[in-house]
């Protein structure tokens, strides 16, 4: 088949029947899957940028996103038990965000069929989430958290904190000087 094609193909397959809102000059890469259905929406405020590579599946579930936010390239985002994004949020590339968890506790039964958790994820206003960070289900992030690259959260933070580490824990504050001159985070 010719590149053409296929490139049309995807586009029809990825927002055909699909919810997705989105705001005022949203742009989303032609290569990001948007999986929406009318049970599961997207929604996109005002200015956002979606990259290439990128997945947003509800997954049951919802993700709901403000105004000004940027989903760097192959970003995994799922809304199993709701995710709720806030304004001015970054998201470099390669992070995975699940509001969903396994259950596994009883060994003597395949933990497909123990069933999963959905308490949803919260990522309020002003954050920026490093190259390869993990959040996992049940955290908020609070206002003005910045989250190194690489870190996986799995509890959740407060407000103008640096995380770092597996797992993620406080190492600073916005404003620290000693924070300022060095890198944590890669990535836009």
């Amino acid at each position: 088949m010719k590149p053409g094609y296929l490139r049309l193909r995807r586009w029809v397959w990825q927002w055909q029947g699909r919810k997705v809102e989105m705001g005022d000059d949203t742009r989303i890469d032609d290569t990001a899957r948007v999986l929406a259905t009318e049970d599961e929406p997207v929604e996109m405020g005002q200015s956002c940028r979606i990259g290439v590579g990128v997945i947003l599946d509800p997954r049951g579930g919802f993700i709901r996103m403000g105004n000004h936010c940027s989903v760097n390239p192959y970003c995994v985002l799922y809304g199993h038990g709701g995710l709720t994004i806030g304004n001015d949020v970054r998201i470099a590339a390669h992070v995975v965000i699940i509001p969903a968890n396994h259950i596994f506790a009883d060994r003597d039964r395949p933990i497909r069929e123990q069933g999963v958790t959905r308490e949803g994820i919260v990522i309020e206003d002003d954050v920026w989430i490093g190259a390869g960070a993990r959040i996992l289900d049940g955290v908020t992030i609070a206002k003005g958290c910045v989250v190194a690259a690489g870190a996986v959260l799995r509890e959740s933070t407060t407000p103008y904190g640096v995380y770092a580490g597996v797992p993620g824990r406080r190492v600073a504050e916005r404003g620290d000087e000693t924070v300022a001159d060095r890198p944590v985070t890669g990535g836009d």
